[in-house]
């Protein structure tokens, strides 16, 4: 029988086909069959996108061989940003249709969006240094980041700060949400003030300013490290559903031993 759910007193057609492809069982016999294929072409885009910008790509004309950081440094920027806007999406679907497998995405999302933030960071302050001649500024994108960083860490901290997991993923939900306004914010900070980052090499509205040999090993890479990302956050998904089903289990021959 086909799930829906009623609003106001009428079947909401999304939510019933929301519920239906986005049930844990069928997750896991879509995705875990096609695991190890995701995870061997992220791997190998990753590596020949890094080797091709380190080993071959030429350095920057004005920055050197330091510009070479942009290969893992923009990646993960990227995904950093992109990981957070799928996060406040599972979290509008989990405060709207309180889906359990939202809840889980989100949850499984944070410390691998979290990882990659920390990677950005770093590698930005690896290339801040020979630039800037310190690894650190309170410049307007830099700051921006690091908020986004801390708004992962505050969402997984508080998904673990209650005794009921469903209030727990509330109150991360509604802080998903609330810090998804600092998107706009990173996009957009090197145009709104004056900062030391450079301003966006490449547009998709005008001409980039980027070497057509420079900017294909950065795009592989991209795509690498977006690959990553959904394999981690898939296999994180697939361990936590089978996690409860085995403490299901559990709990289950518990009660009936006693």
């Amino acid at each position: 029988m086909t799930e829906t759910v009623l609003i106001s007193g009428k079947i909401s057609k999304t939510g019933s086909w929301l519920h239906h492809f986005a049930n844990p069982g069928r997750f896991l016999r879509l995705v875990q069959p096609i695991l190890p294929w995701l995870a061997a072409v992220s791997i190998i885009l990753t590596v020949t996108g890094i080797i091709w910008g380190y080993a071959f790509a030429p350095a920057d004309w004005e920055q050197g061989n330091a510009a070479r950081i942009m290969y893992v440094h923009v990646p993960a920027a990227w995904v950093a940003m992109a990981g957070y806007a799928a996060l406040a999406v599972c979290s509008f679907f989990s405060i709207i249709w309180r889906h359990p497998l939202a809840d889980l995405a989100a949850e499984e999302i944070g410390p691998v969006g979290a990882g990659f933030t920390f990677v950005c960071l770093v590698s930005g302050a690896l290339w801040g240094k020979p630039m800037w001649g310190a690894y650190w500024v309170w410049d307007a994108r830099l700051t921006s980041v690091l908020v986004l960083f801390f708004l992962y860490l505050g969402h997984i901290a508080l998904i673990r700060a209650f005794d009921n997991p469903a209030h727990g993923h509330r109150a991360a939900a509604i802080l998903a949400l609330v810090g998804a306004v600092n998107l706009p914010i990173i996009v957009f900070s090197v145009q709104w003030w004056n900062t030391l980052h450079q301003g966006n090499t490449i547009s998709f509205s005008g001409n980039s300013k980027i070497y057509i040999t420079m900017l294909y090993p950065l795009l592989i890479a991209t795509l690498g490290f977006y690959m990553c990302f959904i394999t981690l956050v898939c296999a994180r998904v697939c361990a936590a559903i089978m996690e409860k089903r085995t403490g299901g289990l559990l709990l289950a021959a518990a009660e009936r031993q006693g």
